[in-house]
C-alpha cells in the first residue's frame, strides 16, 4: 500500500521542536510531526496538590486542548460547551501520566508542574506529538530551575517518548496521519522510556482484530520510531 505523504510503513513524519517558543513558562517548545503541530509548556509552582502537602514530594499534571482552527471544521471551544470536552480530558491524562514517568518527586521537592499542549493544527498524533513537545518543555524548565540554584540536579530521570502505530488495509504502519487514522483497523499509540520499556499502550481493533503477530509488527515499528525521536530530543536539548 502506498502511503499519502510516500513514506515507507516504518518512517515517521518529519519531527521537530522549536525551544523557548512562548517567553513566559519556564520551559516551552513547538513540536512539530508532519502537519501536526502543537504548543507545549511548562509551567512550575512552589505548592503542591492538599494530598501531597508536606510529604516533600512534587507533582505534574497536564491540559490538554485543540484550538478552534486546528482542524478542517471550526472545533468549539470548550468553554462554549460548559464543559471540557471527554476526549481532551482523557487525552490530558494520558500525557500527565507519561510524564510523570520521567520525574523524581522527592528531588522535584514541593512544587507542581503544569504541562499544557495546545494544538494548532492537527492531522494525526496529536496525543503522541503533545508527550513528546511535553517532555522538551519539562526538561527545559527543570534544567532552569538547576540553573536557578533551586535545584541541585535535574529530577528528569527518564526521557520519554511517543508515537501512534496501527494497521492500515492489512499493514502495520507507524505514525499514522490523519487520514490513515480515520480508516485504520488498528490503532494503537506506544510511549516508551529510554531504556525500551512501556510506560503505557494503548491499543485498539477500531474496525477489525488483530493477530499476536500483528500486535509485534506495532510494537517493533513504534520501538524503533521511539528510538528515532529520543535522538532528536536529545538534539535539540544538547544531550549526549
Amino acid at each position: 500500500m502506498a502511503r499519502i505523504d510516500g513514506r515507507n510503513n516504518n518512517e515517521h513524519r518529519l519531527i521537530n521542536f522549536e525551544t523557548e517558543y512562548i517567553m513566559h513558562p519556564k520551559g516551552s517548545a513547538l513540536a512539530v510531526c508532519g502537519n501536526t503541530k502543537v504548543i507545549c509548556s511548562a509551567t512550575v509552582e512552589e505548592k503542591v496538590p492538599p494530598f501531597l502537602a508536606g510529604k516533600g514530594k512534587g507533582w505534574l499534571t497536564a491540559e490538554y486542548s485543540m484550538l478552534p482552527a486546528s482542524t478542517n471544521s471550526r472545533n468549539q471551544r470548550d468553554i462554549g460547551k460548559l464543559k471540557q470536552n471527554s476526549r481532551s480530558v482523557e487525552i490530558q491524562r494520558l500525557i500527565g501520566r507519561s510524564l510523570r514517568a520521567a520525574v523524581d518527586f522527592e528531588m522535584l521537592g514541593e512544587r507542581t508542574i503544569t504541562i499544557d499542549c495546545d494544538v494548532i493544527q492537527a492531522d494525526g498524533g496529536t496525543r503522541t506529538t503533545s508527550i513528546n513537545g511535553g517532555y522538551v518543555a519539562l526538561f527545559i524548565a527543570c534544567e532552569k530551575l538547576v540553573k536557578e540554584g533551586l535545584l541541585p540536579k535535574n529530577p528528569v530521570v527518564k526521557q520519554i517518548t511517543a508515537i501512534s502505530a496501527g494497521i492500515v488495509a492489512r499493514e502495520a504502519m507507524v505514525d499514522l496521519c490523519y487520514e490513515e487514522d480515520s480508516r485504520a483497523d488498528v490503532d494503537f499509540n506506544i510511549v516508551m522510556d529510554m531504556e525500551g520499556k512501556f510506560v503505557e499502550l494503548q491499543g485498539t481493533g477500531e474496525n477489525n482484530t488483530f493477530s499476536f503477530d500483528e500486535l509485534n509488527d506495532i510494537l517493533n515499528l513504534g520501538k524503533a520510531a521511539c528510538s528515532d525521536i529520543m535522538a532528536i530530543q536529545n538534539k535539540v536539548l544538547n544531550i549526549g
